[in-house]
């Protein structure tokens, strides 16, 4: 099977417009949902990121999966509803969470809320990082800096080398990428979300 790429280059212009729209739609959803179009790490936004696994040797409490609803709930109850989880591990009885910088108190109130309501979680596999958000605006800043230094050298040695048709090309090509690549995490994000 041959593809006839440029004989259908309408059919690829029409493929390609609609996954970056449907990406910027579900992002238009998830900043009215979450506050943001795409949810940064907590390198970049400062935060705490709290990884929980269920002690099952200890308390034998495993014989079934975290509720995802019963965590969010208790996130509820403690102010932290806007907190983002997911359930990890192999037979999900871990779960990650991210949330807003929490102190100690928080956390230990966090912790004992959560052990209350889903069971008690093993001390060896707890995870607790927090990310101010000095240092996150200064890694957002770098790798913006980074990007745009890179996309200056890429247009530099393309026009240098080839033509400088050829460097605009190259950027646009990188910029549908990054529209495509950013517009799926979005959707399966939100698709997720309404699950």
């Amino acid at each position: 099977m041959k593809l006839q790429i440029i004989r259908q280059r309408t059919l690829w212009w029409i493929i390609s417009s609609l996954v970056i729209l449907s990406g910027i739609v579900a992002m238009g959803l998830l900043w009215n949902q979450a506050g943001a179009p795409l949810r940064p790490g907590l390198d970049f936004v400062g935060g705490t990121r709290l990884q929980l696994e269920l002690a099952c040797v200890r308390t034998n409490n495993c014989e079934q999966a975290i509720d995802p609803a019963a965590v969010r709930s208790v996130l509820q109850d403690q102010g932290l509803g806007n907190s983002s989880l997911q359930i990890v591990g192999d037979e999900d009885h871990a779960v990650s969470i991210r949330t807003s910088t929490l102190d100690v108190d928080q956390r230990t109130a966090l912790l004992n809320a959560l052990t209350e309501e889903i069971g008690a979680f093993s001390p060896e596999s707890t995870q607790i990082d927090t990310v101010g958000p000095t240092i996150g605006r200064q890694l957002f800043t770098s790798g913006m800096i980074a990007l745009l230094v890179a996309f200056a050298g890429i247009m530099i040695y393309l026009s240098l080398r080839f033509q400088f048709d050829y460097a605009v090309f190259a950027i646009l090509a990188l910029l549908h990428d990054v529209l495509v690549t950013a517009g799926i995490l979005p959707s399966w994000a939100y698709s997720s979300a309404l699950k």
